[in-house]
């Protein structure tokens, strides 16, 4: 579905202090920008910020950083960290296409991929956030036995994700194909989990591990 474009929402986003409208800049400044030295988690696709906001509130000990290509979705996101004044967040829009572009070497503690789009034509796959090629540039900016926590709804994505995770040398740490009826315990509910849950849809979950 084509979004409508909202004129709007740079400029709001621009003014606002948990945005960041230019982070190649804050290359290896991150913990700088926060003001801290606390570990930092990122969000790939973070879309209107139910799960990066929700996360951020129950973990005031970490700093996460929420990306998404469209400003259209962003601003949704942005006011609710605004509204819960949430100083451990910021909003970043990019294309993850360059996510390596904006980090250093071991910069970035643990990724959260929540129901990207599943390319299911073979010749889109490499466009997969979980892809191998993908993959591989999230390791230049992850620490060592850093996690990646991934869900989908889509079968024949995750279990194409498991073997790109393995090829890319990630160990599987956890892994189920019925997270809601599963024993892991820190699960926090996405927009697209609840209504894909509502239609009966098993929702997959896996964490890879950085060897």
């Amino acid at each position: 579905m084509r979004l409508r474009k909202k004129w709007w929402a740079r400029p709001e986003m621009e003014a606002s202090e948990f945005c960041v409208i230019k982070p190649r800049e804050y290359k290896g400044k991150w913990k700088d920008e926060f003001g801290d030295k606390k570990p930092i988690h990122l969000e790939l696709g973070c879309g209107r910020g139910s799960f990066i906001s929700q996360k951020a509130e129950k973990n005031l000990d970490k700093n996460y950083l929420a990306v998404d290509l469209k400003d259209e979705v962003l601003i949704y996101g942005l006011r609710k960290v605004e509204e819960l004044e949430l100083k451990n967040v910021r909003i970043v829009p990019l294309n993850i296409t360059f996510i390596s572009e904006i980090f250093d070497k071991d910069e970035i503690e643990k990724i959260y991929i929540n129901f990207c789009n599943p390319w299911p034509k073979e010749r889109h796959n490499k466009r997969r956030l979980t892809h191998t090629k993908f993959l591989t540039e999230y390791k230049k900016f992850l620490k060592s036995g850093s996690e990646i926590w991934f869900k989908t709804d889509d079968d024949q994505l995750f279990e194409d994700s498991i073997t790109y995770f393995k090829e890319s040398g990630f160990n599987i740490e956890y892994l189920t194909y019925d997270l809601h009826n599963s024993d892991f315990k820190n699960n926090i509910v996405t927009e697209y989990e609840e209504k894909f849950s509502t239609m009966g849809t098993k929702i997959k979950f896996l964490i890879g591990r950085l060897i």
